[in-house]
């Protein structure tokens, strides 16, 4: 073969993105501009981030609003908290999984909520997509996996493990906010949930 027939050989190009993985990708660069400049963000901008022509967008979105909620949908999904729940290693102590698991689930908050908190600035419909069955469905699954974190204790827990999960969620999810105090950190927050407010002398 010759030297220019391998390099033709060579320089193959790459198989081009499914419909689905144009999609998908297209998501994931404009979450983050979306988090910046809210529902102001252009199309072409977002094409430009994700290095294709804006028709590119339209091809696989009917238009900006569908790309819009494709993006909160994808803030919504628990597939990201759910992973990173399942990577914890269950040999730990419990006070060591639970730290890891509300680490996981308020990123997943934060990502949420920055990219509602963009969008709903200016009023609109898109907050309310975060409500109802996608939000629940979202809960559902995150309540599984803590379980799963909590069976290895299971005849340790004064409660069922579900029923534990859910307290737990509902503590991350209402952790209050002050202004002249730091926020619990994870450990802190678990050392609260796993043996009260009160301090050893106390007790």
């Amino acid at each position: 073969m010759t030297a220019s027939k391998e390099n033709q050989t060579t320089r193959r190009r790459a198989p081009g993105m499914s419909p689905e993985q144009r999609r998908e990708m297209i998501i994931r660069t404009a979450i983050p501009l979306i988090t910046e400049y809210g529902s102001a963000v252009t199309t072409a901008k977002i094409a430009r981030a994700a290095g294709i022509g804006e028709g590119t967008i339209f091809r696989v979105f009917a238009d900006k609003d569908e790309l819009l909620q494709a993006c909160i949908a994808e803030a919504l999904s628990p597939e990201h908290a759910i992973r990173e729940l399942g990577a914890i290693d269950v040999s730990q102590p419990l006070p060591d999984r639970l730290a890891e698991a509300a680490e996981a689930l308020q990123a997943q908050m934060d990502r949420l909520g920055a990219i509602i908190g963009s969008l709903g600035h200016g009023g609109g419909k898109h907050p309310g997509t975060v409500r109802g069955a996608g939000r629940d469905e979202s809960t559902t699954r995150i309540r599984a996996a803590l379980t799963e974190l909590l069976e290895p204790d299971k005849a340790a827990l004064r409660r069922p493990p579900e029923q534990i999960a859910t307290l737990f969620i509902g503590l991350l999810f209402t952790q209050p906010r002050t202004e002249d105090e730091p926020d619990l950190t994870s450990q802190e927050l678990v050392e609260v949930f796993l043996h009260g407010a009160l301090s050893e002398v106390a007790k």
